[in-house]
């Protein structure tokens, strides 16, 4: 059970806050018309949410990375976090559109024993998680990922990764609730 109280997006808009009101009309598009629990949550402090949404979405959709290596970021950074949210909102929803396969996802739990994934991605799973496990990054690591992207990706990857991580700490910290099923 979430350790903060989630809002109810109905009973902030009939507040009438014209700015609240946008937000979650922004929130909704995306979610056919629902407001995901994490930004339930978020809603206590609408400035972070605008401000997590925009972040979020900037980092998900506005960079120049594929889609199928941001979704083995995200889901790898879920299960080394357990962050079940993460993992529920991306598989198979997210990940299968982008071509990662549901075996692929699951084999990330493990990836360096996988069968799955090209010298490209295991050099950004190892990425991903020396950023996530270790913080600091090895000359070795860094080394491995570097002859894949120009500096913009470089960068975009490397927010990508932080990103996702402060995510998964707040959803942990806060111990927040999983969307009900569709």
């Amino acid at each position: 059970m979430a350790r903060v109280h989630l809002t109810d997006p109905a009973l902030m808009t009939e507040a009438g806050d014209p700015d609240v009101g946008e937000l979650i009309g922004k929130l909704r598009q995306g979610r056919r018309g629902s407001v995901l629990n994490i930004y339930r949550m978020l809603l206590n402090s609408p400035k972070i949410a605008a401000s997590w949404f925009g972040h979020l979405n900037t980092v998900r959709w506005g960079t120049g990375l594929d889609g199928r290596l941001r979704e083995l970021v995200i889901i790898r950074i879920g299960h080394m976090t357990g962050a079940a949210y993460v993992i529920r909102q991306h598989v198979p929803k997210l990940a299968l559109p982008d071509g990662v396969s549901e075996a692929e996802c699951d084999a990330l739990k493990d990836w360096e024993r996988s069968r799955f994934f090209d010298t490209r991605e295991r050099a950004v799973l190892a990425y991903c998680d020396a950023m996530t496990r270790d913080i600091k990054v090895s000359d070795e690591i860094f080394d491995a990922v570097r002859p894949h992207f120009d500096d913009k990706n470089m960068v975009e990857l490397t927010v990508l990764i932080g990103t996702y991580n402060m995510h998964v700490r707040v959803l942990q910290a806060l111990d927040i609730d999983l969307e009900p099923d569709d």
